[in-house]
C-alpha cells in the first residue's frame, strides 16, 4: 500500500518538475529577457550600489534593507542544490551540463528582475494592516480579485513547498556520514533525534523572531558562507591550476557534443537530454520564477520597484553563476567525477577530501551546515507568509510550530515520500508566479523605463 503511494507521489514530483514546467520557467524567462531588451543587465553596478546602502529612501515603506532582502532570498536558494545538485548534474551529464546551468542562471536573472519589481510594485496589506509582498499579493493587487484563486493556489502550494524536511534530512545525513560514523559516535535513531532537536532549538530562536531577526541573521550568515566556500574551492583550484583551463574549455565544447551524457534522450537525441538536465538543475538551484524570493524582496524598504528588481537579479548571479560553478570546477579538476562511483554530496565530499586531505570533508560539512541552517530560517518565513494570506496575520504563527516539528521529522526519518511531495508542491508554486509575471511584464517595463530615465 505505502509502496504504491510512494511511487505515485514520486511520479507526481517527477511530472511537476518535468518539461511543461521547464518550458514555463525557461521559455517564459527567455520571453522576459527579450521583452526587456537586456537593459536590466546593464545596471548591475547600480544594483551593487543599492546593496551597499547608496540611494536609500528615508521615507520608504518596508521592514528590511536591500542587502537583508537579498541575503534572506539567497539563504534559501544557496543550499544542497549547489553542492549535491551540481554533482548529480555532472554525474549524469558530464561537464557540458554546467554550461546549460549557466544559461538557466543568466535567463533566471531577468526573471528575478521582473518578480522582484512586482513584489514592490503590487504590495498588499494583511489582516492587521501591515504591508506585505510576494506572488500572492502581486496576483491580487496587480490582476484583481477575480484572480484570487490563483493566489490561493500559490499559498496552498507554498505551505507544503516551504517545509524544511529535505534540508533537515540531508544535513542530518551529512553530519552522520562525515562526523559521527567515522568517529564511532553514531548510535542509530537516537543520534538522529538529538541532531533534530538541536536543529529545532537553533531554528526556533531565529524564526520565532520574525522577518527582522531572520533577515539580520541571514545578512551575517550568507556573506560568510559564500566566502568560506569560495576560499575552500579556491584552494582546490590553485592546487589543480594546471587542469583549470582544460575543464573550462570542456564545459563549453561538451555542452554541444554531450560526450559524457548518460541520461535519457530528449527530442530524439543525447544533446537534448543534456540541455534539459542542465536547465532543470539550474532552475532548481536559483528558483527563478518559483515565487519564494519575491516574498523576501517584498519586505524591502523601498518605494522604487525597479530598485528591488535589480537587487533580485543578483540572486541567480551569485547562486548559479558563482557558487554552482565553484562546486563544478572542484569536482572536475580533481577528476573525482571520472574516478568515483559516488553521486550527490558524497561526490563533492570526495573532491574536497582529495585536494584538502584530512580536513577537506569537514570544511565541506561546515559549508553544508551553514547552507542548510540558513535555508531553514528563510523557508519558515515563506510558509508563514502563505499562512498569513490564507488565514490572516493572527493565525500565521501557527505555521512555525508545524514547521519546527517537520524539522525533527526530517532529521529522524528518511521520509522519501514526504520529500517528493514537498518537491512537487515547490514546483507547483511556479505556475501562478510565472502566469502573473508574464501578464504584468509590460507594466514592469514601463516602470523600469521611468526609473532608468531618472537615474
Amino acid at each position: 500500500m505505502f509502496e504504491k503511494i510512494d511511487a505515485l507521489i514520486s511520479q507526481f514530483a517527477s511530472y511537476a518538475w518535468g518539461l511543461p514546467l521547464l518550458l514555463l520557467l525557461i521559455g517564459g524567462g527567455l520571453y522576459l529577457t527579450l521583452l526587456s531588451r537586456l537593459k536590466p543587465y546593464g545596471y548591475l553596478r547600480h544594483a551593487i550600489q543599492l546593496l551597499r546602502g547608496q540611494h536609500a529612501e528615508s521615507d520608504a515603506k518596508g521592514e528590511i534593507n536591500h542587502l537583508q532582502s537579498l541575503s534572506t532570498a539567497l539563504s534559501s536558494t544557496i543550499g544542497m542544490g549547489n553542492i549535491a545538485g551540481v554533482a548529480v548534474a555532472i554525474s549524469i551529464g558530464g561537464p557540458g551540463a554546467i554550461f546549460w546551468m549557466w544559461v538557466s542562471g543568466i535567463i533566471g536573472m531577468c526573471t528575478k528582475f521582473f518578480t522582484g519589481s512586482l513584489s514592490i510594485m503590487y504590495r498588499g496589506h494583511d489582516s492587521r494592516g501591515q504591508i506585505q509582498g510576494g506572488p500572492m499579493y502581486f496576483i491580487t493587487e496587480g490582476l484583481g480579485d477575480k484572480w484570487r484563486p490563483l493566489a490561493v493556489f500559490f499559498s496552498l502550494a507554498g505551505l507544503v513547498g516551504a517545509l524544511p524536511v529535505f534540508n533537515a534530512n540531508q544535513l542530518t545525513q551529512a553530519i552522520r556520514d562525515i562526523l559521527l560514523k567515522p568517529h564511532g559516535l553514531y548510535s542509530g535513531m537516537s543520534s538522529d533525534i538529538i541532531v533534530g532537536v538541536l536543529l529545532v532549538l537553533l531554528t526556533s530562536v531565529v524564526v520565532l523572531g520574525g522577518i527582522k531577526r531572520i533577515s539580520k541573521t541571514a545578512e551575517r550568515l550568507v556573506p560568510f558562507m559564500v566566502l568560506l566556500y569560495f576560499l575552500a574551492v579556491g584552494f582546490i583550484l590553485i592546487a589543480n591550476f594546471d587542469k583549470l583551463p582544460y575543464y573550462l574549455g570542456l564545459i563549453v565544447t561538451d555542452a554541444f557534443h554531450a560526450t559524457y551524457y548518460t541520461g535519457d534522450s530528449f527530442m530524439g537525441g543525447m544533446l537534448g537530454g543534456l540541455i534539459l538536465l542542465g536547465i532543470r538543475r539550474g532552475a532548481f538551484s536559483n528558483e527563478a520564477g518559483i515565487g519564494t524570493a519575491p516574498m523576501a524582496h517584498g519586505a524591502s524598504k523601498t518605494n522604487e520597484p525597479t530598485k528591488e528588481g535589480l537587487v533580485a537579479m543578483m540572486g541567480p548571479l551569485i547562486d548559479t553563476l558563482v557558487v554552482c560553478t565553484l562546486t563544478a570546477l572542484a569536482i572536475l579538476v580533481t577528476d573525482t567525477w571520472q574516478t568515483s562511483e559516488s553521486n550527490g554530496v558524497s561526490l563533492t565530499a570526495q573532491a574536497f577530501g582529495h585536494s584538502i586531505p584530512g580536513v577537506g570533508k569537514y570544511v565541506l560539512l561546515l559549508c553544508i551546515a551553514v547552507f542548510s541552517i540558513s535555508s531553514l530560517f528563510s523557508f519558515s518565513y515563506y510558509g508563514t507568509k502563505c499562512m498569513n494570506f490564507l488565514l490572516g496575520a493572527e493565525r500565521a504563527h501557527w505555521y512555525n510550530y508545524f514547521y519546527l516539528l517537520s524539522i525533527l521529522m526530517g532529521a529522524a526519518t528518511t521520509l522519501d515520500m514526504m520529500i517528493n511531495l514537498i518537491d512537487g508542491f515547490y514546483a507547483l508554486m511556479a505556475i501562478p508566479t510565472m502566469i502573473a509575471t508574464l501578464i504584468l511584464a509590460p507594466k514592469v517595463i514601463a516602470e523600469a523605463k521611468r526609473y532608468f530615465a531618472k537615474i
